[in-house]
């Protein structure tokens, strides 16, 4: 059954949940801090994901500039701030998917996609004729419109999203959007209708299915369990939890004097905690982490040059 995209982008914008109404048809930088045009700062075989998205060869990552939330503490705040960026069209974008098939990638690991999704959508439909078999994997910040989600229908496969906070309070000191636990319970909702419970291949690699991602921070165990507790007694074992002890304080929270408390890491025993928290719940279907990867080599180097 062939796939149709029903185009999302009006102008004004009102594309993510903050609808900041900005022209970006006619050039104009949105809240995400891009126009139109489409910019990747890394495209590349990817081994520092979960283990059924990396696989033996990689994950065939394309990390998209600009986002539309912009947490004080990005691990990834050069190309969130769209400072680290290539403009490509539709077609070389869909040429990029298909270079890196040709890698080996394991699948197409869309990287902060949601403000492009347009173009990405029409990129996804044009490999496919060209030749795509891979699963397409969405990886966001879990800050995303519900009907933005709904329309993924017949283009995702794997949702690799994030759910950072329960705390309203949290959530509007660090990421200015307070409505976030109510925007990604909702969008949750929506992936779990699209892609349902995960299913792997004889590899052990997951060709579909919903991978829940929630990096602790320091001083916020309180907050890592609510979260816990809250995608485990909706969803049970149909979701995937992914654990994350990979914070890592870089300059630009190191100098802001308004976020002092995220000037650490997280320490093995608030890790442990945690850990121990979803245990106890009952959780069986979790990633976690082991020994120190809150280090700076952790997160990609985006230079720019597609490594396909």
């Amino acid at each position: 059954m062939a796939v149709k995209w029903k185009q999302l982008g009006n102008s004004p914008c009102n594309l993510c949940p903050r609808e900041c109404q900005a022209r970006r048809k006619d050039g104009q930088m949105g809240y995400c801090l891009s126009d139109n045009r489409i910019f990747v700062a890394r495209a590349a075989l990817h081994m520092w994901e979960e283990p059924c998205i990396s696989g033996e060869k990689g994950s065939g990552t394309v990390f998209f500039s600009g986002c539309s939330l912009r947490c004080v503490y990005c691990q990834n705040y050069e190309i969130a701030a769209g400072k680290r960026g290539r403009q490509v069209s539709v077609t070389e974008l869909a040429e990029i998917f298909l270079e890196l098939q040709a890698k080996g990638a394991a699948n197409i690991n869309l990287v902060t996609p949601d403000h492009y999704i347009d173009q990405i959508a029409s990129a996804v439909l044009a490999a496919r004729d060209m030749g795509l078999t891979l699963p397409m994997v969405y990886n966001g910040s879990g800050y995303e419109k519900r009907e933005v989600i709904k329309n993924l229908t017949g283009i995702v496969d794997v949702f690799l999203t994030d759910f950072k906070y329960m705390d309203e309070d949290l959530a509007e000191k660090y990421s200015k959007a307070p409505d976030y636990p109510s925007v990604a319970a909702a969008a949750l909702e929506e992936m779990m209708q699209i892609a349902g419970e995960a299913a792997f291949d004889e590899k052990g690699m997951m060709q579909k299915g919903i991978i829940v991602r929630h990096l602790i921070l320091p001083g916020h165990k309180k907050n890592a369990k609510a979260v816990v507790k809250y995608l485990y007694e909706t969803y049970k074992d149909r979701i995937y939890l992914s654990l994350m002890n990979q914070y890592t304080p870089f300059a630009k929270v190191m100098e802001d004097s308004d976020h002092k408390e995220l000037c650490r890491k997280v320490t093995k025993r608030e890790y442990e905690a945690v850990v121990a928290y979803a245990i106890d719940l009952g959780v069986k279907n979790a990633f976690i982490q082991e020994g120190d990867t809150a280090r700076e080599s952790f997160v990609p180097q985006f230079d720019l040059n597609f490594h396909v």
